[in-house]
């Protein structure tokens, strides 16, 4: 890896401020510019606002600029508050088999929720406790726009975590790191790569879920926050394609500038982190950060960052002396204890369980909890068909731009931004061409359901060629192995891993998205498909509460059942038998 050198100073040096140079200002200009946006954005979240007010937007181009502030402030509150919980509990899971054994199935049920059932649940609990204020409505959108974006976040750093190589974990023992030391140092660094890559995964996929985070629609009520979703759900609902167009060359700027601002210089930054050595040709740049490595002061401020940081990776608890119970450490006490626990662990279950079963059919019928069941049935064969071809498409050219690091570097913001371009846009081009040629309506409207999370197969698989050790890449190339060989011995089994990870995700993503994809809209058109999705839309356009509770917890039940009778056993073999350096 190549080595930046950078100015250091010496203790008495820290005491005094550096002579800023040109790059100071530019930076400094930087930086105060970026403070005066988002102080700006968050001012306007805090207004006043009461339960039926009417909230206009205007379709004007010249308000793109401040909705489009609006949307990627609540996207990167979102961010965080995932980043926090994502070390939280994916920590946890992966030190605790019986927090594993709680947390991830928690993951994969909630993950099956759709952002409609998260928004119909939460929505009137944050206006109510932050009644009369802007704040109830902002916090609803951005709770949703962190449901989707934080399992797949949790997931990627528990995988990490638990395998982090051995070596290292001895090199924590034999310098006697405490556990937070080792996490700091050793665990967040190593899966800081992985981590970063799925953080930006989730940032725009969750560009899609932005017209219901922000378009607010339960029972009858209809929330517009100033937002590019809502600017793209009034732009359809009136049919306005000069709008459409506008949002569009919006959405273009946005998505480069927050890659070029936040994204780009943290993936440069992570390369400090990679196992392996990599040719400096070969390393992320980023004109940001080249920018801030020339100043004076900012690394000055930097030096400073880094020590608060010291101190507060290598704080020590003091030891204190516990007196351990001989009969509390007695195996048969923790099994017997480990039983109780996981008998109301059940009990918990069954109860939430018997009370959503009496709160649904109260008032819905048998044969309709039968007839939801055949339209999850529906979604899930679109689904699966849709995975499978996209994997056909994406397979061979995500090997392709993954043996090349120049290429990759091309392309990542390419992909990045039709991952994060909403589909939404594309479903009224989509409706009339349904209705101009009288096509069935069961069938073509399946591929806007893998339109915006086809891009976690090919970035997964980019991930996993790139992962793959340079060695058994020259231990190929010597044997000269080509053809299918090369690619049955060791691409398909080197990217396995990654390639079911996204599978995963890009299958979790087409359940959700399939609630705004069986249901299009343009204007006067609407278009309804067979399929568990567009039941869920319109019961929560009705506001129709067991029903809805029906519909999110057959999608949980499918989403469930795939889980562990497909993806949960291929992960399992690609964790024993495809783990490259095992």
């Amino acid at each position: 890896m190549a080595i930046r050198t950078q100015h250091t100073y010496s203790k008495n040096e820290v005491t005094r401020w550096p002579v800023p140079n040109s790059w100071d200002v530019l930076a400094l200009l930087l930086v105060i510019t970026l403070i005066v946006l988002l102080a700006y954005g968050t001012t306007a979240m805090v207004g006043r606002y009461e339960v039926g007010q009417t909230l206009t937007i205007s379709l004007s181009p010249w308000m793109l600029p401040y909705y489009a502030l609006r949307s990627v402030l609540r996207m990167l509150l979102a961010l965080m508050l995932s980043t926090l919980v994502t070390f939280v509990f994916g920590t946890w899971a992966a030190k605790s088999r019986s927090a594993e054994r709680i947390i991830i199935p928690l993951v994969d049920i909630l993950q099956s929720v759709p952002v409609l059932g998260f928004l119909s649940i939460t929505v009137v609990g944050f206006i109510v406790l932050f009644k009369g204020s802007m704040l109830g409505p902002e916090c609803a959108a951005i709770f949703a726009i962190f449901t989707a974006q934080v399992w797949n976040m949790i997931l990627s750093f528990y995988q990490s975590v638990r395998n982090v190589p051995h070596d290292l974990k001895e090199a924590s023992q034999m310098f006697h790191l405490s556990a937070w030391q080792s996490f700091w140092k050793i665990e967040v660094p190593y899966a800081m790569p992985s981590l970063l890559w799925n953080a930006m995964i989730s940032m725009s996929g969750s560009w899609v879920f932005l017209v219901a985070s922000e378009a607010i629609s339960v029972a009858h009520q209809e929330i517009l926050l100033p937002g590019i979703g809502s600017y793209i759900s009034v732009a359809i609902a009136q049919a306005n394609s000069h709008a459409l167009w506008a949002v569009i060359v919006t959405m273009f700027i946005v998505i480069f500038l927050y890659d070029q601002i936040i994204f780009r210089p943290l993936v440069a930054w992570s390369e400090k982190f990679k196992a392996e050595e990599t040719d400096g040709d070969d390393e992320a740049q980023s004109w940001l950060l080249d920018l801030f490595h020339r100043t004076r002061l900012f690394i000055f401020m930097g030096h400073c960052i880094r020590m608060v940081a010291d101190r507060f990776v290598n704080v020590r608890r003091k030891q204190q002396t516990v007196r351990r119970v001989a009969w509390f450490e007695g195996r048969r006490w923790q099994q017997c204890v480990t039983g109780i626990f996981w008998v109301l662990v059940a009990a918990i279950v069954v109860f939430c369980l018997s009370v959503l079963w009496q709160f649904i059919f109260s008032s819905v019928a048998y044969q309709e909890g039968l007839h939801v069941i055949f339209l999850g049935l529906m979604t899930a064969t679109r689904v699966f068909v849709l995975i499978g071809l996209s994997c056909v498409i994406w397979v061979p050219i995500g090997v392709l731009i993954g043996l090349h690091p120049k290429a990759s570097r091309m392309v990542q913001p390419i992909a990045q931004f039709f991952a994060a371009f909403p589909a939404n846009l594309l479903f009224p081009v989509v409706a009339m061409w349904i209705v101009h040629n009288h096509l069935n309506v069961n069938i073509w409207v399946s591929p806007l359901m893998i339109l915006g999370t086809q891009w976690y197969i090919l970035f997964n698989v980019i991930a996993g060629v790139m992962a793959l050790p340079k060695n058994m890449h020259h231990a190929v190339g010597t044997l000269n192995v080509r053809g299918w060989l090369w690619w049955y011995r060791f691409v398909l089994p080197g990217i396995f891993p990654y390639l079911i990870t996204g599978m995963i995700t890009a299958a979790g993503g087409a359940w959700n998205i399939s609630i705004i994809a069986e249901v299009v809209d343009w204007g006067n058109v609407h278009l309804v498909a067979v399929g568990l999705g567009a039941y869920i839309a319109e019961m929560t356009a009705l506001g129709d509460f067991p029903r809805i509770a029906l519909g999110i917890f057959v999608m949980s039940s499918w989403v469930l059942l795939f889980n562990y009778v497909l993806w949960r056993p291929l992960y399992q073999l690609a964790e024993k038998r495809f783990q490259v350096g095992e």
